[in-house]
């Protein structure tokens, strides 16, 4: 609608206005701890919303299978500071403001990888098959997002450190949340 923009400043994550930064910013943003939430709900365009829910749908119906409505809304709310917190470490300084829901929704994608993918790691010494085959999904996540930003000729690149922050969160918690949701079983 014309605003894109101006609501990317105001809800957008920023690195640079993480508190302990010292940046000077002028306009109505909406408190820095509490824009990576309000940016999973804005994006560049209908194009990024219509990808960033297709995934949702596709990965998050299966894993709440799995790990319940509430285990999701879990990995999505830890997924959107994991994202925001991978966002800052990639560039700390950053006026750029990130928007979009897929850092979040990439812990959803590490759950999906964890608790569907066929895990055909063998353990090596003292590291379990489950720790090493979710080393590999971080590592081969985190390949494809770099690959993918060396590909982009837009001058918006990919959220890298968003989609790798909010899949290691997906890797951490899979299994906590799965053991938490059948501890009665």
């Amino acid at each position: 609608m014309g605003s894109s923009q101006a609501a990317a400043l105001v809800g957008g994550f920023i690195p640079a206005l993480v508190p302990n930064q010292a940046v000077a910013w002028a306009g109505p943003a909406i408190p820095a701890w509490l824009t990576p939430l309000t940016c999973t709900l804005l994006h560049g365009s209908v194009l990024h919303l219509l990808f960033n829910l297709g995934m949702l749908v596709y990965c998050g119906r299966e894993t709440e299978r799995a790990l319940g409505s509430v285990g999701v809304l879990i990995l999505y709310l830890v997924g959107a500071y994991a994202a925001a917190a991978g966002q800052w470490v990639q560039n700390p300084l950053s006026t750029v403001p990130t928007i979009g829901a897929s850092g979040a929704i990439a812990a959803i994608i590490a759950a999906y990888a964890l608790l569907y993918g066929r895990n055909r790691v063998r353990a090596v010494g003292p590291l379990s098959a489950s720790f090493l085959h979710a080393l590999w999904l971080g590592a081969a996540w985190t390949i494809i997002n770099l690959l993918i930003n060396l590909a982009m000729l837009s001058p918006q690149p990919v959220a890298v450190g968003a989609h790798i922050g909010g899949f290691l969160a997906g890797l951490i918690l899979t299994r906590p949340i799965l053991l938490w949701r059948y501890r009665k079983a």
